[in-house]
């Protein structure tokens, strides 16, 4: 496995191994792919911390127009700053091995955007927002889709969905697990 290369110890592989849906091979690529994000800034520090512009520069991050809410549900400090192990743990998640019920937990996460541990509808209309060009759309259009949303999936009529709300959408939805997703 190329031990003599690694910054990290077997034992520590090992964690890595036990924490996430990563074989130790696949850790020391996501460490791989992490240093080529700023090699300059991790050089053989394993303990570098990365500005959320820079873990940005990940192909599929660069494009997902909720990119800076992923890394700052996985940032340690919340600032979207990340850690390997931030971004380990990102990248663990978003993969074809995660579970559904873990996908799902973090999805509403990004998509909460006040943190109120409920989508309401300033959530929702930041979600519509980044999804569709807003130039796009009008002010009565978004609120459509907003009411639309509320009356289908919000089953206790709070005006809000809760999580367990959100997970009842994403048990129904067949496409969750292909589209939350990166792969390494």
């Amino acid at each position: 496995m190329g031990q003599g290369k690694s910054q990290f110890t077997e034992e520590e592989l090992q964690d890595y191994q036990d924490l996430t849906y990563f074989t130790k091979r696949e850790v020391l690529y996501a460490h791989q792919k992490f240093k080529s994000l700023a090699p300059e800034k991790v050089g053989h520090s394993k303990n570098s911390k990365l500005p959320m512009n820079k873990i940005l520069q990940y192909p599929e991050l660069s494009v997902n127009p909720f990119g800076d809410r992923i890394c700052k549900v996985f940032s340690s400090s919340n600032d979207g700053d990340c850690t390997f192990e931030d971004f380990l743990d990102m990248m663990s998640v978003l993969s074809d091995a995660a579970p559904k019920s873990v996908k799902a937990e973090h999805a509403f996460r990004i998509f909460d955007f006040d943190g109120d541990d409920m989508l309401g509808m300033s959530d929702l209309k930041k979600v519509i927002e980044r999804l569709v060009d807003k130039n796009h759309l009008k002010e009565s259009e978004t609120q459509f889709l907003i009411d639309n949303i509320l009356e289908e999936a919000d089953l206790d009529d709070d005006g809000a969905l809760s999580f367990a709300e959100f997970e009842h959408i994403i048990d129904r939805s067949s496409d969750f697990m292909s589209v939350f997703r990166i792969r390494l």
